[in-house]
């Protein structure tokens, strides 16, 4: 849903606390990974292809890493601290791959808030169905401004 001219904002700077938290819980399907497989023209055989990937230390196609980036990105983009929002600097790191049809439960949570630059750290941690850490990373993120 695209966002209106009188559309909501997220959340500014003076209504964000240290300890928020938003879980976000996600099942990779084949119509996600080929739209975005489509969208960005990656043909890694690694993603896509069963038998090659067979072969590898991971036994089976993964789920590209900038695929699950995008699904943190978004949720701060919708919900925390949601419209209107900057990420100025993330990093994050693949602990373990996470293979086609998973399911993956994200949790973002603000660690810090900087009112006068106008910044929030959000750490962010996603386990898969067997509660294996998967991905840890912060962000470092300006609220809107109006």
């Amino acid at each position: 849903m695209l966002l209106r001219k009188d559309g909501k904002q997220g959340k500014r700077i003076a209504d964000i606390t240290v300890g928020e938290k938003l879980h976000v819980t996600e099942k990779i399907e084949d119509k996600d990974l080929l739209l975005y497989l489509g969208l960005t023209n990656d043909n890694n055989p690694l993603f896509i292809q069963h038998d090659y990937a067979a072969k590898t230390p991971f036994e089976q196609p993964i789920v590209p890493q900038i695929m699950l980036n995008g699904i943190i990105t978004s949720t701060i983009s919708k919900h925390v601290p949601g419209p209107g929002s900057y990420i100025k600097e993330q990093s994050i790191k693949f602990l373990q791959p996470v293979r086609h049809y998973e399911t993956i439960d994200f949790v973002l949570q603000v660690d810090e808030v900087d009112v006068q630059n106008n910044e929030v750290s959000i750490a962010v941690t996603a386990n898969n169905a067997q509660r294996e850490l998967v991905i840890e990373g912060i962000l470092k993120v300006s609220p809107p401004y109006l």
